[in-house]
């Protein structure tokens, strides 16, 4: 009788381990039930950095807050599925230099979540209306390094358990990001082009990076179209500066470029800030790749 209830006991668990949500171990190898490290991040440049920081870290799931095509944060809202993110975060990953203007609401409603910060202690450029700071440090290669390695630090403290698995990830995503520097200066220093008009205040980071100067934006923040006056205010400056080529961003509509282009005799280009993609850890060095053809081709 002992042998046979032995032998049920073990037909029991045998079958329990082939259904899902019994095994005794997850995929990353950790024990069931232990509860994961939920890192959730602000919005996609830093969902990228992220990924790459937390590659194959045991007991670590990632979620970006918002929609991977939302570009930047600027005056976004937070909705109720974001909320519910929120919950069960453990820690969340921002920009930071004034970019999630929600923090307080967050602050508020989940008091308990970690913020790691990935501008603290950055250089910040001031904005033109000398008030705030330029919160795009990572469409410059520079500022992304920096950020990656305020994120590996910053997590490591947090979760000091993985902190050496955090470190190695971060360093190695830096070092590609250095080659992919290097890269680019090598094809963009020599070329004699340096005045470009951008879409909006998202490049004045990778403008010093690569020393551009930067004679005119369209719109100031993304989603206000300038005025009649602004407008031929702007195409006035592209007229006297030279500048051959007006740049658009994927994730915004170029029509006020457009016209702006056309008053002033030049041509529309397309850098992209990095702000949305695919869901892929290699997606920003290949989007400064694209930048950088495009860059080739204008600054001749």
């Amino acid at each position: 009788m002992r042998k046979k209830t032995i032998w049920m006991i073990g037909v029991a668990l045998a079958a329990c381990m082939l259904l899902p949500g019994c095994g005794f171990n997850t995929g990353e190898g950790e024990p069931a039930g232990q509860k994961k490290t939920v890192i959730v991040t602000s919005f996609y440049p830093m969902y990228i950095m992220t990924m790459n920081v937390i590659a194959g870290v045991p007991g670590v799931e990632l979620k970006n807050l918002t929609p991977p095509q939302t570009g930047c944060l600027h005056d976004y809202q937070l909705t109720p599925d974001n909320m519910k993110t929120l919950e069960v975060a453990d820690i969340l990953i921002i920009n930071g230099a004034g970019m999630e203007s929600f923090m307080d609401s967050i602050s508020s409603q989940n008091p308990n979540v970690k913020v790691v910060d990935a501008s603290q202690g950055c250089a910040l450029i001031v904005q033109a209306d000398g008030q705030t700071n330029n919160p795009h440090l990572w469409v410059s290669i520079s500022g992304a390094i920096e950020q990656t390695a305020n994120i590996g630090k910053q997590l490591a403290v947090l979760d000091p358990a993985n902190a050496a698995r955090y470190q190695v990830n971060a360093d190695s995503y830096i070092k590609r990001l250095e080659a992919e520097r290097s890269k680019m200066h090598s094809v963009l220093d020599p070329l004699p082009n340096r005045k470009i008009v951008t879409f909006h205040e998202a490049f004045p980071y990778f403008a010093r990076e690569f020393q551009l100067s930067i004679v005119a934006t369209v719109e100031r923040e993304p989603g206000s179209e300038p005025s009649a006056a602004e407008m031929a205010a702007t195409v006035e400056i592209i007229r006297e500066s030279g500048a051959k080529f007006v740049f658009v961003e994927p994730q915004y509509s170029p029509a006020a470029a457009q016209t702006i282009a056309r008053e002033a005799g030049a041509s529309v280009l397309t850098l992209d800030p990095a702000v949305s993609g695919p869901d892929d850890p290699d997606a920003y060095i290949r989007i400064m790749d694209a930048n950088l053809e495009v860059l080739r081709e204008a600054m001749q």
